[in-house]
């Protein structure tokens, strides 16, 4: 599967990125980078970051929105750690420096290049696929597949009531995507439980940089964030799309007419499902309602345990950490 990754690394975009390049069964032809976790220079260096750890340097990156279409820019420090990721990073070199096509540009390019075959996994606010859509309206059908984590289609948000934070953080963005592109929805109502357990986490080698980095990378919630969502480690929220395009079996995903609120403070962000067709109109898109969680912990952590074991320290320039 060929798959293009709209990111804003993040502890759990950290992972998910990691889960997607040691996949064969994934060719990633291309990150782009928004807003989100972090202000997107800082997002973008965490992806370049990344790639240089896992010597992925032949993927190209984009960097795109620095800010929402309409609404203030918010960010995530406070819970993915400065810089908004956790952990020890190499600064990243030159053989990662953004391509000169801004993100939302080059999903256009990706799309035409590998026309029907391209799946665009979104993990960050949508800013960036948004004026995509914009600039060429027919991305859908240059598309096999849009599947975006975000939204809370009926479990309550993690922002406000009502909202998840990627499509609170850019709600507009979030509307005309869910309104427009016939996406694949991976919301809280499938993501909150996607965790590894602590014994899991504490299971995985942690004698080098990158393994004490995965490591907060999958505990970054704080204890009041673990009993709030009534969960015993960090959910890795992200990482559950990527498992999904590996495994068709992990996600059960059911056909919604949906909307997402931008109205006022109180719906900003909020995805509403038509789940008893009272509006006649035809569904627009697929929202995922299960999951098989063992399936993905299982995945994830057969996946990590490659990488760990292949980690070579000084190969990947952790010599030089920011």
């Amino acid at each position: 599967m060929t798959v293009l990754i709209d990111t804003d690394p993040g502890c759990d975009d950290a992972v998910a990125l990691l889960l997607a390049l040691e996949r064969s069964e994934l060719d990633v032809v291309g990150l782009t980078t928004v807003h989100g976790n972090a202000p997107v220079e800082e997002t973008t260096e965490n992806a370049r970051s990344i790639l240089e750890v896992l010597d992925r340097t032949d993927v190209p990156v984009a960097m795109g929105a620095d800010r929402p279409l309409l609404v203030d820019l918010e960010t995530a420090e406070h819970i993915h750690g400065e810089g908004g990721i956790r952990g020890e990073l190499p600064q990243p070199g030159p053989e990662t420096q953004p391509v000169d096509s801004h993100a939302a540009q080059f999903i256009i390019e990706q799309a035409r290049e590998h026309e029907g075959e391209l799946t665009l996994a979104a993990i960050g606010p949508l800013t960036n696929v948004a004026l995509a859509l914009a600039i060429e309206p027919e991305l859908p059908e240059l598309l096999d597949e849009l599947i975006v984590m975000g939204g809370a289609a009926f479990v309550p948000g993690n922002i406000t009531p009502l909202a998840e934070a990627n499509f609170h953080a850019d709600p507009h963005a979030a509307r005309r995507v869910v309104r427009d592109a016939t996406p694949t929805i991976v919301g809280l109502d499938v993501t909150t439980s996607a965790t590894l357990s602590p014994d899991r986490v504490e299971s995985l080698p942690q004698d080098d940089p990158l393994g004490r980095s995965i490591d907060d990378w999958l505990t970054y919630y704080d204890d009041e964030r673990l009993e709030r969502y009534g969960i015993e480690s960090a959910a890795i929220h992200d990482a559950l799309v990527i498992a999904g395009l590996v495994d068709d079996a992990v996600l059960e995903t059911e056909p919604y007419q949906m909307v997402v609120g931008t109205d006022s403070e109180l719906d900003r962000g909020a995805l509403v499902c038509d789940a008893t067709g009272v509006t006649g109109e035809p569904p627009n898109g697929t929202v995922a309602v299960g999951v098989d969680d063992e399936r993905f912990r299982e995945l994830l952590a057969e996946s990590l345990e490659r990488v760990l074991s292949r980690a070579d320290v000084e190969a990947t320039g952790f010599q030089s950490s920011r």
